[in-house]
């Protein structure tokens, strides 16, 4: 019954140049969401109607007895949000039912674990640099360390995005459908120059068509699969405990520059963020960090004898309180 609407829906966020998916999120919760509705028509969907889907969603849980992150209910409330700001733009519909209906406040945001210095070089050197994917795996991991470019963003990077002499990465609609230039660190390229001149011509020998970046074995996609196993293997057979994945680089990535005094915007570019409050997490992750520094470098708390002569003398201020009464 809906089916047109949702095609037209999918066509304006194509037009808008959403990513692939933002419009494969948004068409699947907006059709779960009509699929709910009893109503006969698109007319005929108010706000009482949403209102009471949206608290179904709060007091929804799986077979595990676990509810639906904050997360999951943003997007999917903003999906029947855009939904039907879409339909009252096109005058569709004249009222939009859900122009009121607001998103959860997001939690706190907290950073995930970080990799130290010691675990970092421990994962770089699982791979076995004497085969061929150890090479590449290598390759991978000193990308991800160095530039701080997400699972997805590596995956669909092609041989023309790697600018050796240049020291940088292009990386071609990333998240929010963006590009972006990010720079290599000295032993990603030199990693990354040893992997595209002897070991991807190898793989792709009988698939000389291929354009990606990094390859498979038979010259096809690494996909985000194999490279998620890789990162998983290397961490265990490291002995690392903590839960590692191709965002724990990037996580590390950009608290590492922070804590170096990077210049925030600068990271907040590298990153691809769109907002730079995602970017300054980072520094209230180091919060305790900066503190000690502070503590440490500034004049003012080094000052000791200073602070002492400008210790307040209570006693003095008490009895001039006192006279003022």
């Amino acid at each position: 019954m809906y089916k047109d609407l949702l095609f037209k829906f999918t066509e304006r966020l194509t037009i808008l140049n959403r990513s692939p998916g933002t419009i494969k999120s948004y068409l699947m919760y907006a059709d779960r969401f009509l699929q709910s509705m009893e109503a006969k028509s698109i007319m005929q969907i108010t706000t009482t109607m949403i209102e009471k889907y949206i608290a179904g969603l709060y007091d929804y849980r799986s077979e595990e007895n676990k509810p639906y992150s904050i997360g999951t209910i943003s997007l999917k409330i903003r999906s029947i949000k855009r939904f039907f700001e879409f339909l009252e733009q096109t005058n569709i519909i004249f009222i939009d039912p859900a122009e009121f209906i607001t998103e959860p406040k997001k939690q706190a945001y907290r950073i995930k674990p970080t990799l130290t210095p010691k675990q970092v070089r421990n994962m770089f050197d699982q791979p076995n640099l004497g085969t061929l994917t150890g090479i590449r795996d290598r390759t991978v991991l000193e990308v991800f360390y160095s530039t701080g470019i997400r699972l997805g963003e590596l995956c669909n990077l092609t041989i023309y995005d790697a600018d050796l002499m240049g020291g940088v990465l292009r990386i071609n609609k990333g998240k929010g459908y963006k590009d972006r230039v990010v720079p290599m660190g000295k032993h990603a390229i030199k990693f990354l120059r040893e992997y595209i001149s002897k070991v991807r011509p190898r793989f792709t020998k009988k698939n000389r068509t291929s354009r990606h970046l990094f390859v498979n074995q038979m010259g096809n996609l690494l996909s985000r699969q194999v490279i998620s196993i890789m990162i998983r293997t290397c961490r265990k057979t490291a002995k690392i405990k903590q839960q590692v994945t191709a965002h724990t680089f990037r996580h590390t990535f950009a608290t590492v520059l922070v804590k170096n005094g990077a210049d925030i915007t600068a990271v907040q570019k590298m990153m691809g963020h769109t907002d730079i409050k995602t970017t300054q997490g980072y520094i209230r992750s180091l919060g305790l960090d900066i503190k000690k520094e502070h503590k440490k470098t500034h004049p003012r708390e080094r000052d000791k004898e200073e602070i002492k002569a400008c210790k307040p003398k209570l006693e003095r201020l008490k009895g001039h309180y006192e006279r003022s009464l």
